[in-house]
């Protein structure tokens, strides 16, 4: 099966919302809150990284390079657990590493799947958001 990760379009907008809104864990609790505004703004000053796999998109990643965060990794309900994740994960990390950042940091809701994830690919517990999510933080 072809598959590439390459840089977002605006035209893949709709299938990110459908991600994530599909979700199982770190649901929005008002879907409408991240929408394609949104979306085509944060893709004003940092790229978005799609997985594609014959023409559909899979997944997606997005590293904010004007805070050395993780702003968004997310896969398609059906395609979890085949490493999708870890390679999108990956391009973030790259695209905060050449935006000049050393630290990477992301927040991610406590005893999850998401959680341990993170664990398991090197990311350290450093403290807590005000929302109760577990921050984490990694050496770019």
């Amino acid at each position: 099966m072809p598959q590439t990760v390459r840089r977002a379009i605006h035209a893949d907008i709709p299938a990110l919302i459908r991600i994530r809104t599909d979700v199982r864990e770190n649901r929005l609790s008002n879907p409408l809150s991240i929408g394609a505004a949104e979306y085509a703004a944060f893709m004003a000053h940092s790229p978005i990284w799609v997985f594609e796999e014959n023409g559909a998109v899979r997944g997606f990643t997005a590293g904010d390079t004007s805070n050395g965060t993780i702003w968004a990794l997310f896969v398609d309900p059906p395609d979890e657990g085949r490493g999708i994740g870890r390679t999108l994960l990956g391009k973030a990390c790259e695209t905060l590493r050449d935006a000049g950042w050393a630290t990477i940091q992301l927040s991610t809701a406590p005893n999850t799947r998401a959680e341990r994830f993170y664990r398991q690919n090197g990311w350290t517990p450093a403290g807590w958001t005000e929302g109760g999510e577990v921050v984490f933080e990694k050496q770019a």
